[in-house]
């Protein structure tokens, strides 16, 4: 078994779940860690098991050892820190929003081409018991047609006007936070929208904080999309089909589940709990498609991230949400 060499770009609560995640796979070494603040990275390349540490991400990038970088910097940075590490000829998994907008990502995806790297972005959902037990049941067609979405992705943190949650110049508010999971929904389960319209709420920083989406498509169906940082709805999306409804949604746990309520039989639940909270499949997937010679994973191809971007897009111009420099 070919072991690899990870680094980790942006030392924080994701990245310590994702760390966490890569020590549970008997192929990932933890090679090294890259943060602005070199006590900071040295910290945690100490408490993590990492061997090197670096107080740039520059130097982190030019570790000629190191072969795959996860990074999980802020959504307005993802763009600066994959082309770097592409650049040095780093693999790369990068956090969700895989970027600000869908000229970046666009670039991004071209850079990886280019230079015949892996690239893809860290969608948690994809890779989840719940999820493919969700469309293993609608492939089935015990539900028939789904004439309806709903979505929605809500809680309420400590604000802090400085807090990436909220600062629009970090691509701050729920939309990209939160608010890109119910979307994932619809582009999963649905598709590509034909309509969009959106309506935000602006907070005292200047970024959304809660934010109401419809979708409609050619076939007649519809979909709503609510993200908040104001109230605490939860998390899931609700399927209502022609022969039944379907919940799928997880707790802040990460604890999933799926119910199932066809007209015509008693309802069913499906509870997952997988270890490592999910994210060790992710870095599998990584490892899996360098094994095989890949530059690219099929369970998130980049063509479903080009379409997801682009679909935030056309939400944030709907809505008048507007990042700095974003275009």
């Amino acid at each position: 078994m070919k072991k690899y060499k990870w680094g980790i770009l942006a030392p924080g609560k994701m990245s310590a779940k994702f760390t966490k995640a890569l020590k549970t796979l008997d192929n990932a070494e933890l090679h090294a860690v890259g943060s602005r603040d070199v006590e900071r990275a040295a910290l945690f390349a100490r408490d993590y098991g990492f061997r090197n540490y670096y107080g740039s991400y520059e130097e982190l990038a030019a570790d000629p050892e190191l072969e795959i970088v996860y990074i999980a910097s802020p959504h307005s940075h993802h763009y600066e820190h994959t082309m770097l590490c592409l650049r040095n000829g780093k693999h790369v998994i990068c956090e969700k929003a895989f970027a600000l907008n869908a000229g970046e990502v666009a670039e991004m995806i071209d850079e990886a081409g280019k230079r015949k790297l892996f690239l893809m972005e860290a969608l948690w959902p994809p890779f989840q018991p719940f999820y493919q037990k969700a469309k293993e049941i609608l492939s089935s067609g015990i539900l028939g047609r789904i004439n309806y979405m709903n979505g929605y992705f809500s809680f309420i943190p400590p604000f802090n006007p400085e807090d990436r949650k909220f600062n629009l110049a970090l691509g701050g508010g729920s939309l990209l936070d939160i608010g890109i999971y119910p979307v994932i929904d619809a582009l999963t389960f649905l598709g590509v929208p034909s309509d969009i319209k959106a309506s935000a709420i602006f907070g005292q920083s200047g970024s959304e904080e809660s934010l109401s989406v419809i979708f409609s498509y050619d076939n007649r169906c519809m979909a709503s999309i609510y993200s908040s940082f104001r109230t605490s709805a939860g998390i899931g999306s609700e399927l209502y089909c022609e022969n039944g409804n379907m919940t799928v949604a997880r707790g802040r746990d990460m604890n999933q589940t799926v119910i199932l309520t066809p007209h015509d039989r008693e309802k069913e639940e499906f509870v997952f709990r997988p270890p490592a909270m999910g994210y060790h499949w992710e870095a599998a997937e990584v490892m899996k498609c360098l094994d095989e010679g890949r530059t690219e994973s099929s369970i998130v191809p980049l063509s479903f991230s080009l379409d997801l971007i682009t679909t935030l897009d056309r939400i944030r111009i709907a809505a008048g949400i507007e990042f700095p420099g974003s275009g």
